[in-house]
C-alpha cells in the first residue's frame, strides 16, 4: 500500500495517545504495524536521508493536532492525549484531518499566524490548509525540485548554445571543483589538448599528479546521442596511452548500446550525459551560485532558556 499522508495518519496518532503518556517513536512503530507496512515502506527515506518519510508524516500529524489542542507535549519526544483530544475520540469521528481541525481556535490562529509573520506571503483561505495532503517539508521539497529542474534546462541550454571554448573552461572548472587536477592553469593545459589521438584531455586525479583521467567531451545538441561506437573508440584510445580511467562528458545523452559497451569494458569509463552534467554544475556551484537559501531549524530543548510553543521555519 502507498504510505497514507499525514492528515490520514492523525487519527490512528491520536488513537495510539489515547491511553497516556507516549513515545513518538513508539507512535511510529504502533501505526505502521496498524497499517501493515512492509519493511520497505517503512524505510523509505526523505531526499535529505536523515528520517523516514512514514516517521516524518507522523511527526507532522502529532505537530498538528499539537497545535489544535488535541494532545499536548510532555517532555522530550513525549505527548499524550489531552480532554479536548479525548472528546473528540469519543465523537467516534471516522476521520481527522485539516478540516476537522479549524473547528479549534488554536488551529485556526496557528495557520493565519503563520502566514502574518511572512509579510510578502499573499493572504490564504483556511480551505487551502484543509485540502493540503502533503506535509511542509514536502511541499518545500517538491518546489526544489521543480527550481532544480528548471536550472538544469536553462543550464545545459546555455553549455549548448555556447562556444567550444567555454565547454573546456566549464569542464576544467567543474574538476577542479570537485576535487581534481592541482591548478587552474595545471587544469586548463590538460584539456586543451583537443584531437590528441582520440583523447580531448587528461586531468591528474590528485594535486600530486599520482594518477590521471583522461577526458572524452562531445557538446551535442538534443536527440544526438552518443553510440556505443563511439564508447569503443574511447576505449581504445586509453588503451593506446595505457591508461585505467576514462570520463566521457557529453550535452546530450548516452545510447543504451553506449551505457552497456562501458559496463563491459575492460577500463573504467564513466559516463556523464546532460543531466548528470547539470546537477554537478549545481552541486558544485558552477556557472551558478545561490541566491536565497531557506533554512529549516528544529526545535530543540535548551536548558536554561524560556519553553516555547513557537515553530519557526526560515
Amino acid at each position: 500500500m502507498a504510505i497514507p499522508d499525514y492528515q490520514s495518519l492523525m487519527l490512528p496518532v491520536l488513537s495510539a495517545a489515547s491511553q497516556g503518556e507516549i513515545r513518538i517513536g513508539d507512535v511510529v512503530e504502533r501505526v505502521a504495524d496498524s497499517l501493515a507496512l512492509t519493511a520497505e515502506e517503512r524505510a523509505q527515506l526523505l531526499p535529505s536521508g536523515r528520517q523516514t518519510l512514514f516517521a516524518n508524516r507522523v511527526h507532522w500529524a502529532k505537530t498538528y493536532l499539537n497545535k489544535a489542542g488535541l494532545v499536548e507535549i510532555t517532555r522530550r519526544g513525549h505527548f499524550t492525549i489531552t480532554d479536548r483530544g479525548k472528546i473528540a475520540l469519543q465523537s467516534n469521528p471516522g476521520r481527522i484531518d485539516n478540516a476537522f481541525l479549524t473547528r479549534f481556535e488554536e488551529f485556526r490562529d496557528f495557520v493565519k499566524g503563520a502566514r502574518q509573520e511572512d509579510e510578502e506571503a499573499p493572504p490564504v483561505a483556511l480551505s487551502s490548509i484543509e485540502l493540503r495532503s502533503q506535509t511542509p517539508d514536502e511541499i518545500m521539497r517538491e518546489a526544489h525540485r521543480e527550481i532544480d529542474a528548471s536550472l538544469r534546462r536553462d543550464l545545459l541550454d546555455r553549455v549548448r548554445s555556447a562556444p567550444p571554448e567555454f565547454f573546456e573552461r566549464l569542464l576544467v572548472n567543474l574538476l577542479l571543483g570537485m576535487g581534481f587536477g592541482g591548478s587552474v592553469a595545471d587544469a586548463g593545459r590538460a584539456l586543451g589538448r583537443s584531437g590528441d589521438d582520440g583523447v580531448d584531455g587528461v586531468i591528474d586525479q590528485d594535486a600530486l599528479g599520482l594518477d590521471r583521467v583522461y577526458i572524452q567531451a562531445k557538446r551535442y545538441a538534443e536527440g544526438n546521442n552518443v553510440g556505443s561506437g563511439a564508447i569503443r573508440d574511447f576505449f581504445g584510445s586509453l588503451d593506446r596511452h595505457k591508461a585505467t580511467k576514462g570520463l566521457f562528458v557529453t550535452t546530450s545523452r548516452f545510447s543504451a548500446s553506449a551505457i552497456e559497451t562501458a559496463q563491459f569494458l575492460s577500463k573504467r569509463i564513466v559516463l556523464i550525459d546532460g543531466d548528470q552534467l547539470t546537477k554537478l554544475m549545481i552541486r558544485y556551484n558552477v556557472g551558478c551560485r545561490v541566491e536565497e537559501a531557506l533554512d529549516r531549524r528544529r526545535l530543540l530543548r535548551v536548558i536554561g532558556l524560556r519553553s516555547s510553543s513557537r515553530t519557526a521555519i526560515v
